[in-house]
């Protein structure tokens, strides 16, 4: 995991009780303290979390309660076809989640659905499971899924090809920094389901390869992070040529004031379903690592690295170029490290994120384009070595771990 001989250049001080750590919750003399990031980026924009108070970073986990209603369905209560029950359970999936149990049903009956979720709710398969069924009954169907990244469109053509297993549902995956040859060639066998990414789309529209009047059913997923990275305009651009007469399904963790003329143009008379869960932070211990040269954060961080239960740590930082050297500075001190940022190929990314998932590497170092969307198991901890923009990017980040039920670890470095 990492070269002994820095073991000792680095060790663990003071019985174990690491310098830069925060006292536990009685060691309140912190929390009205201000501090600053580090800012050695040059051009990068500065945060506007800069000076505020550390106290919102620290945070103990709370219990996580169980839901608030029970579920007693099976996937036995939906009238969908035998072999896509089968395809499920191989998948591992006995019990509806909430957003499942009260989705799929209206979906089946063919009308249109507000789904109010995030992402780790099961959210996925809500809308791939009757879009399935239906085109697995009736082959003139087809579908296309709008995702707001890459990498959760790459997660949800993995998602349809694990339940279609057998079934004859073809997929194309159009996103950017991709083949573009290969996706054509994909185009041209008239898949069953297109899942793309709005840059890729639009450039595929315009160049006449997709015509979205072809596609009955469609959807838009995470649209309030469609939102936020600045494709609301090419998302009103899809709907004003999607066919007059679909199924429509729109599925956002939130639905802030600038969604609400997309909501009314794309769906009719809907069905809305929430899910309400406990934000997304309460089941992830947060604290702060204080540093007082922003020059030793890398040793500091060498020293958390090394110690039991830092088994699978997800590090965000503000720039490409700080994960490029940071990158190769945990690697020369010996550490397993994978790197995941703008300027990589979808090639490389996807390596990446299937190294992490797989274990192959102990450190994942990445800009908030990792932020949203991942599903990555067991993530010990989220390091913050840089400020997050704002505070709903630092709920984002601290989001990849403590999942599906699980309590995680958040750190935030912080310079006095």
């Amino acid at each position: 995991m990492y070269n002994n001989r820095y073991k000792s250049r680095f060790s663990i001080r003071n019985g174990g009780q690491r310098s830069g750590f925060s006292k536990p919750s009685n060691g309140g003399h912190f929390l009205n303290r201000r501090f600053s990031s580090n800012n050695r980026g040059g051009n990068m924009r500065k945060s506007q979390l800069e000076g505020a108070n550390i106290n919102i970073f620290m945070k103990k986990a709370t219990s996580i309660p169980e839901s608030e209603s029970p579920i007693n369905l099976t996937f036995n209560d939906f009238d969908i076809s035998d072999i896509l029950r089968q395809n499920i359970v191989k998948h591992g999936y006995t019990t509806p989640t909430p957003i499942q149990a009260q989705a799929i049903k209206p979906i089946l009956e063919g009308r249109d659905v507000i789904g109010l979720a995030s992402t780790g709710t099961g959210k996925t398969a809500a809308f791939l499971i009757p879009l399935i069924d239906k085109i697995f009954k009736s082959r003139t169907q087809k579908a296309l899924i709008i995702a707001p990244t890459r990498e959760l469109a790459v997660q949800i053509n993995d998602e349809l090809r694990t339940f279609t297993y057998n079934m004859n549902i073809y997929s194309a995956l159009v996103i950017g920094g991709a083949n573009m040859r290969r996706q054509l060639s994909d185009l041209r066998r008239n898949p069953n389901v297109v899942i793309s990414t709005p840059g890729r789309l639009k450039d595929l529209i315009e160049r006449r390869y997709i015509y979205l009047e072809d596609y009955s059913n469609i959807v838009l997923d995470e649209v309030d992070l469609m939102v936020d990275i600045g494709f609301i305009t090419d998302v009103k651009y899809f709907i004003s040529l999607m066919p007059k007469v679909r199924q429509s399904l729109f599925f956002s963790a939130t639905i802030p004031p600038k969604i609400q003329e997309i909501l009314q143009a794309f769906v009719t008379d809907p069905v809305t379903v929430s899910v309400k869960l406990q934000d997304t932070s309460e089941n992830v211990n947060q604290d702060v690592i204080r540093v007082s040269n922003p020059a030793g954060k890398t040793d500091k961080l060498h020293d958390l690295l090394i110690q039991d239960g830092f088994d699978k740590v997800l590090i965000f930082m503000r720039t490409k170029h700080g994960v490029d050297r940071l990158h190769r500075d945990l690697q020369q001190r010996g550490f397993r490290t994978g790197s995941l940022h703008g300027n990589k190929s979808q090639g490389q990314r996807q390596r990446t994120l299937q190294g992490f998932k797989e274990n192959q590497f102990q450190v994942l170092l990445a800009t908030d384009v990792a932020s949203r969307g991942l599903d990555i198991d067991n993530v010990t901890h989220v390091i913050n070595f840089d400020l997050p923009q704002t505070y709903e990017d630092y709920i984002h980040r601290i989001g990849r771990t403590g999942r599906a039920g699980k309590v995680g670890s958040a750190l935030t470095f912080v310079t006095s």
